[in-house]
């Protein structure tokens, strides 16, 4: 690795992982004959018990389970039988589970036929057939465990084969007298089909309702399908062919109103409120206290900042409403089977600092669930901002590519979720759930052996990081890392995973996975987060441009793997694509308290607030789960309809509908379309002259086009990034040099690139804020944009939440500090952007969420008064004399 040159070789540890299946591995199958009967769990054979008899894992309906199933269902599953659900009981040389009876000393085995005597007709009933277990069904293979070629070795339990006899008792034949003949049944699978293999209650119902579903949607496509074709080759009818018609053009989503009953009533509910609220004051303001009117006018003073906070805070709640998506109509429209996926490109950017603050584990799982997310391969990439420039982060982020090639198969292949593994393994649910393949249980095991391993690394990797070497750190190849001065290092770009060179275990492409890290220099501004994310906008867009960005905290991974589809059927969709600015997602946490003592869940926010907003002009931005459109973060204005440029209802209502300036909406749309023109070309332009030769071809058009100073003023020196802009579909053309764009990449996050440039102004996430989140936001609706709140039935994202309580505070601190540095701003919501488009409900929204530090003093001051007046003998409020004096004083 050069140093100088900002270039990291990473290291790559390979351990190639070889799984040898068993022919037939497909589906279950019926057991042949007793001997070579298989586990309709894992699909292996049975195999024998200690006592050299068939395994029988269930006494009372003899379901076959071979003796590793058996173990893992008692350690780490449901403990009973999958079939009677019986709870399974403690064979000889199982350990003991929670649950399990008291035994006295003597094991279950040995007493387990020692029945009642009483009940030796019933034993009757049992067929008996001699079964000879010869020395072929003996020495059958066993369970074949994956191996890994590095020499490691996977532990794995191989029931003993040592000869002997065991006896299986029926269901329904009650106790078996111990004197009798010990009975062994053979298995005919044209009379057994309800007791073993597919005909099992349990597993027969789960592989029968899967093909139900799975032929009623091949039919329900088929039929799409069919009917179109059959309608072009003049053999169907023209209603059905409009139908499939119809059904592409459907939009994506839908506005899912509040019930009125409820609406209303929640509308009378304020007005009431306010209307009491005027009646108070009136009666305040005209009975002052005038033996101690210092103390009265305070009061006053902070009874009225409270109504005016609750005023700020209820009426942006007026429209709240639901939206509800269509993955369905969505896939129909682009991304259908046998044709090549036209979904738009996304780049996934994660940030992190301190990984001695933020886990890696926890980043590596947050990168997992990115990794495994259900998009086209070719259409994600994953960015991970290190803006700590630390080397565990980076070692970490090497061993994360590896197990990725693990993982991302294994998630694909049983459609888990979620596809973070530490939470996975973590779930307390049955997870045989839908699952009808007998390797899921097998691959699920081995997959979470390798997972430990990789925990293992991982925390190895962390505790040689506690103590730095006084030399500082060394990479494999032996030269220093560039990063062991974080506040004084070049820039650094690692591609871990390629669209091109990244292949998992089966063979099969995975997303790009690149490292960034920023270059850094003393004297420079660095803007701490905002300034790491728009870096990243840079990088992405000169190494793969995805149309849209989607940033998640390093604690925040992926819950639900349709997240990028559900933001899709907002951003794709022909009604709300060229002017929403961003989708934001509802934030939820894991490790939360039964009580929420901290209110991490902050429910009155994320699920009321936020709707509220969402029937306005959009959600605010909070920071993370948020899907953006890359044109509106780099300042382009949205294309805006008649319907959208409306004045707004409380204007609208109260001064009438505008009637001056003829034209001049329409003149408004026409400049916003002129505006938002870029070249159509899907091959980008590196450099000036190619941009100028691009829109020879609009001179109508010219004088509203940018110059080639302006530009670099704009966006900085790099003409591939300038010529990235124009591309509103995204992507990059394949025939470009991978060498030639990674040394642009290091450019455009060095130092000095965003000097006398809109970086941060009007352009990426804006600076003057700790809390950027909100100022890139207000910038966003201030020129015009909408927003979009989707929150799916199943979360989309999930992160970590504050479990202590200095911890807690010290978030609230950062969230108040940042909104006060707003309030004082000159973008500040009260008076600034009053010439764009934000709509009046929203910038009160905005208001609040910068004015709400300030109730601190107030709220103080009238605690306090109290306290005063019963030390001083005067009081806020007028003695008792009259009806009016009674009400309010109650």
């Amino acid at each position: 690795m050069e140093a100088n040159a900002g270039m990291v070789a990473g290291s790559h540890k390979r351990n190639e992982f070889v799984m040898i299946r068993h022919e037939g591995e497909s589906g279950p199958k019926m057991p042949k004959n007793i001997n070579g009967q298989e586990c309709q769990i894992c699909g292996d054979t049975v195999g024998l018990s200690a006592t050299g008899d068939l395994f029988v894992a269930c006494n009372e309906c003899a379901f076959p389970v071979c003796r590793a199933c058996y173990e893992y269902e008692r350690k780490e599953g449901n403990k009973s039988c999958p079939q009677c659900k019986t709870r399974y009981k403690r064979h000889k040389g199982s350990p003991r589970v929670e649950g399990d009876e008291e035994e006295d000393d003597v094991d279950d085995l040995d007493n387990e036929f020692n029945y009642r005597h009483g009940n030796v007709k019933a034993g009757s009933k049992w067929q008996v057939e001699d079964v000879d277990l010869s020395s072929s069904s003996r020495h059958e293979p066993q369970h074949r465990i994956p191996r890994l070629t590095s020499g490691q070795q996977i532990s794995g339990e191989v029931p003993d084969a040592t000869p002997d006899r065991h006896s299986i008792r029926s269901p329904s034949s009650g106790f078996v007298d111990p004197s009798l003949p010990v009975p062994v049944r053979t298995v005919d699978p044209s009379k057994d089909l309800n007791t073993y293999g597919l005909g099992s209650i349990d597993w027969k119902e789960r592989v029968e309702g899967w093909k139900l579903k799975q032929d009623k949607n091949m039919v329900q496509m088929t039929n799409k399908y069919n009917d179109g074709k059959g309608d072009l080759e003049g053999t169907g009818s023209n209603g059905e062919d409009l139908q499939m018609a119809d059904d592409a053009r459907q939009p994506l989503s839908r506005v899912v109103p509040i019930p009125s009953n409820q609406l209303n009533l929640y509308r009378v509910v304020i007005i009431l409120r306010l209307i009491i609220l005027c009646f108070f004051f009136q009666y305040r303001v005209t009975h002052p206290v005038h033996d101690a009117y210092p103390l009265w006018l305070t009061s006053v003073i902070c009874e009225i900042w409270f109504a005016l906070s609750w005023l700020l805070d209820q009426f942006p709640k007026w429209y709240p409403i639901n939206r509800e998506t269509y993955l369905d109509r969505l896939a129909l429209r682009y991304d259908r089977d046998g044709e090549p996926s036209q979904l738009a490109p996304i780049d996934v950017f994660v940030s992190t600092v301190d990984p001695l603050k933020e886990p890696p584990l926890i980043t590596a799982n947050t990168v997992l669930s990115i990794l495994a997310v259900d998009y086209p391969v070719d259409k994600v990439s994953c960015y991970v901002s290190d803006d700590g420039s630390a080397m565990l982060t980076f070692e970490s982020l090497s061993e994360t590519a590896e197990f990725a090639r693990k993982w991302v198969p294994f998630c694909k292949k049983h459609n888990i979720e979620p596809r973070a593994p530490e939470f996975y393994f973590a779930q307390k649910i049955d997870y045989l759930k839908d699952k009808i393949q007998p390797s899921f249980v097998k691959e699920r095991r081995a997959m979470k052996r390798e997972y430990e391993e990789f925990k293992v690394r991982i925390n190895a990797l962390v505790a040689k990081a506690q103590k730095t070497p006084e030399e500082g750190w060394t990479m494999q190849d032996g030269t220093p890392w560039p990063g062991n001065n974080p506040r004084d290092h070049p820039g650094m770009i690692q591609v871990f995973l390629g669209h091109s060179g990244g292949l998992d275990t089966d063979g099969n492409e995975l997303p790009r996975l690149v490292y960034v890290s920023r270059e850094k220099r003393p004297g420079f501004q660095h803007h701490k987060k905002a300034g790491a994310m728009n870096a990243l906008i840079r990088v992405s867009a000169v190494l793969t441009n995805g149309a849209y960005l989607l940033n998640v905290d390093c604690d925040h991974y992926f819950n639900n793997s349709k997240a990028l589809r559900e933001a899709m059927c907002f951003m794709m969709d022909p009604a709300y694509g060229r002017k929403t600015c961003y989708v934001q997602f509802p934030q939820r946490f894991d490790g939360i308290d039964l009580h929420d003592r901290y209110a991490n869940r902050n429910i009155v926010f994320f699920d009321i607030n936020l709707k509220g907003l969402d029937g306005i002009q959009g959600p605010v931005y909070v920071g993370t789960g948020c899907c953006f459109n890359r044109q509106a973060l780099y300042g382009y204005d949205p294309v805006l309809t008649e319907a959208d440029l409306e004045p707004n209802i409380v204007f609208k209502s109260c001064c009438g509908s505008r009637k001056k300036r003829k034209g001049g909406d329409k003149s408004y749309i026409d400049s916003k379309k002129r505006a938002m023109k870029r070249t159509e070309s899907s091959v980008p332009i590196f450099n000036m002259d190619d941009v100028d030769e691009g829109i020879e071809g609009y001179e109508d058009e010219r004088t509203l086009l940018m110059s080639q100073r302006s530009l670099e003023k704009r966006f900085g020196q790099s003409p591939i990034f300038i010529a990235s802009t124009f591309m509103e579909q995204g992507g990059i053309p394949p025939s470009t040099d991978p060498a030639s764009l990674l040394k642009e990449a290091i450019h455009v996050i060095s130092c000095g690139y965003e000097d006398k440039t809109e970086w941060g102004k009007e352009i990426g996430w804006i600076y003057g804020s700790v809390t950027e989140d909100i100022l890139t936001g207000f910038k966003m609706h201030a020129r015009g944009w909408i927003s979009i709140y989707c929150m799916p039935p199943r979360p989309a994202f999930k992160g970590s939440a504050p479990i202590n309580l200095s911890d807690r505070l010290n978030q609230v601190l950062r969230w108040a500090l940042g909104s006060v540095e707003i309030l004082l701003s000159r973008h500040c919501p009260i008076w600034y952007g009053y010439s764009g488009r934000l709509k009046l409900l929203e910038r009160v929204a905005y208001i609040n969420t910068i004015v709400y530090p300030i109730t601190s003093i107030p709220l103080i001051a009238y605690c306090v008064l109290p306290a005063i007046c019963l030390l001083t003998g005067k009081f806020i409020i007028p003695e008792v004399s009259s009806l009016p004096t009674v009400s309010f004083s109650l």
